[in-house]
Formats: C-alpha cells, structure tokens, sequence
C-alpha cells in the first residue's frame, strides 16, 4: 500500500506577489507571452481559449485564483477563470471558511481572512487561551477591540450552553386535574 503525504496548505501572505515569478503567463525571452490574450472581449473565443489552455499549465493558477478574489479583480482571465465564471465565486467569497487559513493565523501567518475566517480565528484563539495581546497582532486590531470580541465570544459561548440545557421534566400525569400546592409536599 502506497502512502500519499497531504502537504500543508501554502497560502500567500498579506502583500506577496512573489508567486507571480512562477507564473505561466509571466513573458520572458524563451517564452514570449502577449498580456492581451488574458484581456478578451466575451465573443473572443479563441483568445479565451489560449488563455485558459496557459492557466491549465501553471503552478500558481490556484494563488492567481485566490489573488483575483481577495483583491477583487474582476477584469480578464486569472485562476483560468473569465469574468463570468469567478463572479459567483466573488459572491460568495465573504462566506468562505478554510480552516487551514485559521490555523495559519493561529500560528503568526499574516494571511487574508474573510470574515468568516476572522471569527473563527478569535473562537480558536479563545479556546486556546491566547491572550487579547496575541489576538490583537494576529488579526492587527487593537488590544481593546481584542478584548471586546473575547467578551463577546464568551458572551456567545454561554448563551449556546445555556441554549442547550436539558429540558425539565415534564410535571407528572394527574389525570386532567391540576395541582395545587399542597400536593408537592413541605418543600414546595
């Protein structure tokens, strides 16, 4: 039996562009590129389909894809995606929840987060008993706002708990009468 060793997930950190050396579509003297064909009109099929045919080749289509999105480029072709078919992936960008971007967060990876990410970084952060000071140059806010999302956390967290209490038991059965007071004994 062979055994497949999962790699950790590589995300690109706040302002990296150094990815884009590594990129097909970079021109260089050995392999001349026209930057037009990654700019079609929508009834340029042919030049869509070069385009798309370079971004099946590279190494970074899935970091271009991710550049794309988190910036919010929605001119030309990138990730091997047109316009049309990243739009729904913009759409629904905000709500994107990758659990290996948290834990590179946790670990001091200075990386995009949606909003999602965001909350799910301060739940962990919490559950990990990271202090507001560790919270707040993870997600660079101030120590104070760390603060307020902890107090909110253990706000939530509580809530749910109680939420989540069993149910009473329910009152025994009398037969269609109701009880009285006296029928519980002294402790009532």
């Amino acid at each position: 039996m062979t055994r497949k060793a999962i790699s950790p997930a590589h995300h690109r950190s706040l302002g990296d562009h150094t990815w884009q050396a590594d990129a097909v579509c970079q021109s260089t003297e050995c392999n001349p590129v026209d930057p037009d064909i990654f700019f079609p009109e929508p009834d340029e099929t042919d030049k869509i389909s070069v385009a798309k045919a370079l971004c099946a080749q590279c190494p970074v289509r899935r970091t271009c894809l991710d550049a794309a999105l988190e910036g919010g480029d929605t001119e030309g072709i990138r990730g091997g995606m047109t316009e049309e078919e990243r739009e729904p992936l913009h759409e629904k960008l905000a709500h994107r929840l990758d659990y290996s971007r948290v834990n590179a967060t946790i670990a001091g990876r200075d990386i995009h987060l949606t909003k999602a990410e965001r909350r799910a970084v301060i739940l962990a952060a919490y559950r990990q008993g990271l202090t507001e000071q560790r919270l707040a140059w993870l997600l660079k806010i101030t120590e104070e706002h760390a603060q307020k999302r902890y107090r909110e956390t253990r706000r939530a967290l509580r809530n749910r708990d109680l939420d989540q209490a069993p149910a009473t038991t329910p009152p025994p059965e009398t037969g269609g009468e109701r009880l009285g007071r006296d029928d519980f004994g002294t402790a009532a």
